[in-house]
């Protein structure tokens, strides 16, 4: 019986920057196939940046037929305005996922961490040293939000593996 390859898309999602990576597994190999950020025009209407956020996602799952959406939940943030428009943003995320009907997986970032490092209180700077660590990479991916997303991702396959859902 031929394993088949398992792909994921991570969001890590921001209205300024939203973050994505994409994994693909086949049997114990992980390799990384694109990661980067959705940078949107500070200043833009905000719609039209909900807009673009929307194309880019989409253009992502056209092109790499993800298997598994994997997305952060949003976690406490001291100023309202900025919650409400990543709450919007991560809305245009999930909207874009549940249109190609993928099976959406959610985690906070202290699930992300704690997946990666084994310590929930892990810096930004543990987390992108433990992605490149994990996916082999030879430097830890840039933006920060990128690396965040292939965190995400990484954290759905564990997820995946412990649940025997691969």
């Amino acid at each position: 019986m031929t394993k088949k390859n398992i792909i994921i898309l991570g969001i890590d999602p921001g209205f300024a920057d939203t973050g994505f990576g994409v994994i693909k597994k086949l049997g114990q190999k992980i390799e990384v196939l694109d990661y980067g950020s959705i940078k949107t025009v500070a200043g833009q209407a905000f719609e039209l940046r909900l807009k673009y956020i929307y194309e880019q996602i989409s253009s992502l799952i056209k092109n790499y037929q993800p298997d598994y959406f994997s997305i952060e939940q949003l976690f406490f943030y001291t100023n309202t305005t900025t919650a409400i428009k990543v709450g919007q943003a991560r809305g245009v995320a999930l909207l874009v996922a549940a249109q190609n009907k993928l099976p959406i997986y959610e985690y906070t970032p202290l699930q992300v961490k704690q997946a990666l490092t084994g310590y929930g209180a892990a810096d930004k700077n543990q987390v992108g040293q433990m992605v490149k660590n994990v996916l082999g990479l030879e430097k830890v991916p840039r933006p920060d939000d990128a690396a965040d997303a292939l965190a995400i991702a990484v954290c759905c396959l564990n997820s995946l593996k412990i649940n025997n859902l691969k």
